[in-house]
């Protein structure tokens, strides 16, 4: 009896305990639900300026993880590859004594450091406008993994609480995230990219809500005197997310860790295995494999040669590590782009150019790096040439076309490349060469759209890029026994180098004598007829001719005209009387009068009304290419100035921009008259553009002239006032 009352009564227990269990894991499941933040979806996302002080990755093909820097934080990380964003902003919230609530970017002035001159190596120092604090963050990211390191240092003059608020936009996108906290970790996932986020120092107080409803800096800032997170959710779903923890232990330096994978496993992963190997590990191997990478590199004067190796580090780092030889054109969405970042239909400048990819190209070949040119050429023919032997406008990493139009210059250009490289075997000709060349055969000189991007017709840019173009398609088909296709291409090379004058300079102008090359050609081969052209970005329309741009000298650093052509130096003259600024920086040129694209006079950013309206500003790298032609004119301090302004133009971090402020007038502290905007930066083609006027002004000469294309248009005198060269038989 006694044995089975034992036995009744441990089972009643057993029961009970059933129970019990069963009744907390179901007032559990209902206190997760419950605790799923308020507010969804939160307000519309929006990428940050593309001003960025700084970018790092490591140099290996293991890690896949870009970081950008801007105005004291950490803007957007791209993973797995140089084309999806996944972030907004990672900053650091100070809350004080009576709980008074300051950020990072809001309430402090902004310092940058290159750590270690030949490494992608950065640290950011934010000292409170009120004095009460400082922040120093030092950034690296694991050559082993894909993570971000950030070393932090806090120092405060009272009390405070610190906050990190991490802003994910997986995927390209900020509207569509799901946030959580799991254990110590941060977690943020959307469309199979996830990210991880730890602190060697520990957290405390985590949430997850939605942009400016339940996040936990709207919450500090409604909390009051507590100065605490009143409401901690412990999930937010579907939504614009934001996460903020409280940082355990601040009194020692600490390190956070922003692990990126396809799931929450391989992001928790990846983020506690660099925190396990350390900040000062991390950096080391981080910093060898950049010095590795400049040591095989050409050295320049010593004045020039930090901002040299930094664009060297800058074009390989815009290279990305999947699809190999893909060069985006800037790790940045200029002005932040289009009028929101809800949804992953903004390419921004995270995109692959053909023109821009020929521009960074030929400056690794100028600076050493063969291997980086030739894997630059083998994506535009295997990946992004299309069936027709053409080439898209621009496209995602994986060769699909984002914007749907066609400009001829980047036809033409990986046919100089192919040549500059000496990739002349037959593959190459038959598979790519032949389809390019036999395209601009079929459909140049007119161009759909000039290398501005914007107008359609007879450009003097593209045309010598045309010209070009076929020479060395036609050397390329006589190295192949293909006598008939060369003979095809030379013709017409020398029929449109006869007619380009003709086509794009006109004798009726109102700029100068009359005599000069316009921009473009617009709706006809006639540049004398006055059509009508709009300025495009909510311009007017303009006379054709009264459009001038600097195009042109396209046709001397390719071959086409000797840098002594009289038509050049008149058209050159026209230029700086109607483009031409003289900044603290030195001289600055805008790429084309009436142009709209740039920020308003009163700093918002172009497009900001969603017309695509705005103000052109001064572009860096025209300062690079006229020292090149100053260079094909034997003018050396010239061209020596042209780099020591592009000196000039990049920021603290020497990241050189796509646009410069073209005055003194200024309508805030970020627009700074000879110094760069809220446009790409950094441009890689700016970067690429620096490195060739460097390298050749090291050489003497400008090494990316095709040298066939030189022989056999300006061999011989240039006639005495009628421009162009004579054109060979």
């Amino acid at each position: 009896m006694k044995t089975n009352l034992v036995r009744d009564a441990s089972s009643w227990c057993v029961l009970f305990i059933l129970a019990w269990a069963c009744g907390v894991g179901a007032a559990r499941a209902q206190g997760a639900a419950s605790n799923l933040a308020p507010g969804a979806p939160g307000a519309e996302a929006h990428w940050p300026s593309a001003g960025k002080q700084g970018v790092g990755t490591s140099n290996t093909l293991e890690s896949k993880v870009w970081f950008t820097l801007r105005a004291g934080v950490l803007t957007e990380v791209y993973y797995p590859t140089v084309d999806v964003a996944n972030s907004q902003e990672l900053q650091f919230v100070v809350v004080s004594a009576g709980g008074r609530v300051e950020t990072e970017s809001a309430d402090a002035t902004h310092r940058i450091e290159i750590i270690d001159p030949r490494a992608l190596s950065f640290r950011q120092t934010n000292t409170a406008k009120s004095g009460a604090w400082t922040i120093r963050k030092t950034y690296t990211s694991d050559p082993e993994r894909h993570t971000v390191l950030i070393n932090v240092q806090f120092e405060s003059r009272a009390p405070a609480a610190l906050y990190v608020y991490y802003d994910p936009s997986l995927h390209n996108s900020g509207l569509h995230d799901s946030a959580w906290v799991q254990g110590d970790a941060l977690l943020a996932s959307d469309a199979g990219k996830t990210s991880a986020l730890l602190s060697s120092a520990g957290f405390n107080e985590m949430t997850n809500g939605y942009l400016g409803t339940s996040d936990g800096l709207t919450q500090l800032r409604r909390a009051g005197a507590s100065g605490r997170i009143p409401n901690q959710h412990a999930r937010a779903a579907d939504g614009n997310v934001v996460q903020v923890a409280r940082v355990a232990r601040t009194g020692q330096p600490f390190t956070l860790a922003l692990g990126f994978g396809a799931g929450e496993e391989e992001a928790l992963a990846n983020a506690r295995a660099s925190l396990a190997k350390g900040f000062a590990r991390v950096r080391a191997d981080y910093e060898r494999g950049w010095h590795e990478y400049l040591a095989s590199l050409r050295r320049v004067e010593p004045k020039y040669q930090p901002q040299f190796d930094m664009a060297a580090m800058i074009l390989r780092a815009h290279e990305d590590k999947t699809y190999r030889g893909a060069n985006i054109a800037s790790l940045s969405v200029p002005w932040g782009g289009g009028a929101t970042a809800n949804e992953p239909n903004v390419g921004g400048y995270h995109l692959v150019w053909s023109r821009d990819l020929y521009q960074v190209a030929t400056a690794l070949h100028a600076l050493g790096d063969k291997a980086g040119a030739d894997r630059a050429l083998n994506y535009l023919f295997k990946v992004q040439q299309k069936a027709d032997g053409s080439f898209p406008q621009n496209s995602w990493l994986d060769g699909r076309p984002f914007w749907g139009s066609l400009q001829l210059d980047e036809v033409a250009y990986p046919l100089i490349l192919a040549y500059t490289l000496g990739r002349t075997d037959n593959e190459t000709w038959t598979k790519h060469v032949r389809p390019a060349a036999d395209f601009l055969i079929r459909t140049g000189p007119r161009t759909p759209q000039e290398r501005w991007e914007e107008k359609a017709g007879y450009s003097p840019s593209t045309i010598a890029a045309e010209i070009a173009g076929l020479v060395c398609a036609a050397e390329i088909a006589r190295r192949n026994d293909a006598h008939a296709s060369a003979a095809i291409y030379l013709a017409a090379a020398d029929e449109w180098a006869r007619n380009v004058e003709r086509w794009t300079a006109t004798s009726t102008g109102m700029h100068g004598d009359g005599n000069y090359y316009i921009r473009i050609a617009h709706t006809d081969d006639d540049p004398n007829d006055a059509d009508k052209m709009n300025a495009g970005n909510g311009g007017a329309d303009y006379d054709e001719r009264e459009y001038v741009d600097a195009g042109f000298l396209e046709l001397v650093r390719l071959g086409v005209r000797r840098a002594d052509d009289p038509l050049i130096a008149r058209s050159l003259a026209v230029v700086d009387k109607v483009l031409r600024v003289e900044t603290p920086n030195g001289a600055a040129w805008y790429r084309y009068n009436h142009d709209g694209y740039g920020e308003m006079d009163d700093g918002r950013p172009w497009n900001f009304d969603g017309k695509y309206t705005g103000k052109g500003r001064l572009w860096a790298l025209l300062s690079g290419e006229r020292g090149q032609y100053e260079l094909a004119r034997g003018e050396v301090a010239a061209a020596r100035l042209r780099l020591d302004h592009m000196l000039g133009f990049a920021n603290e971090g020497l990241m050189l921009p796509e646009q410069i402020w073209d005055r003194r007038e200024s309508p805030g502290a970020e627009f700074v008259f000879g110094e760069g905007t809220g446009s790409a930066t950094p441009l890689a083609w700016t970067m690429a553009q620096f490195i060739r006027l460097a390298s050749n002004l090291s050489e003497g000469r400008n090494l990316e002239t095709p040298d066939i294309v030189a022989a056999r248009y300006t061999s011989k005198p240039a006639p005495a006032d009628a421009g162009g060269a004579s054109v060979g038989e």
